[in-house]
């Protein structure tokens, strides 16, 4: 079996690798559409409808009026087809947008890591007005932390803008 080495993972202070990926509409979204205008919560998760990633989902879900207060926007990315992603929101409420890397190339743009080599990772990326990523958590199994630790990294972002 060949393993695929990471050489470069976006990083606290990187500026945030731009790309555009189709959403569960079907529409064309990316980071820069946003730049100038307001942060980015991007969240990395494994698969749609398993067990782990529905509560992920559902977490940012649940607190998305906290994310609006806060004027950012939140973007789901798997490897998932947009049919799949279609049926993910819709099944769940979800009022965010998931795009879907089904090549993995933005995964591997962003050097998001595997879980053992085998599982897709779950990496939650904090991205300012700027473009400039102020905040990065990846963890496999801590799923609400990844809503909590985006909000107080948003505040921070908040505390800053004069």
């Amino acid at each position: 079996m060949a393993f695929r080495r990471i050489k470069h993972r976006v990083g606290v202070g990187s500026v945030a690798p731009d790309f555009a990926l189709r959403s569960q509409s079907g529409a064309w979204i990316s980071p820069q559409d946003f730049l100038g205008r307001r942060p980015v919560v991007l969240f990395f998760y494994p698969k749609d409808d398993t067990p782990g990633c529905t509560k992920q989902a559902c977490a940012f879900r649940d607190d998305y009026g906290q994310f609006g207060a806060l004027d950012a926007e939140v973007l789901g990315i798997s490897s998932d087809s947009v049919e799949s992603h279609r049926s993910f929101a819709e099944n769940n409420d979800l009022p965010f947008a998931l795009l879907s890397d089904e090549g993995g190339e933005v995964r591997r743009l962003y050097g998001v890591p595997s879980t053992l080599g085998l599982l897709p990772g779950r990496v939650t990326y904090v991205i300012d007005r700027e473009g400039v990523v102020k905040h990065v958590f990846s963890s496999q199994s801590a799923v609400h932390r990844h809503v909590e630790e985006a909000l107080g990294a948003l505040t921070d972002i908040e505390q800053e803008v004069p």
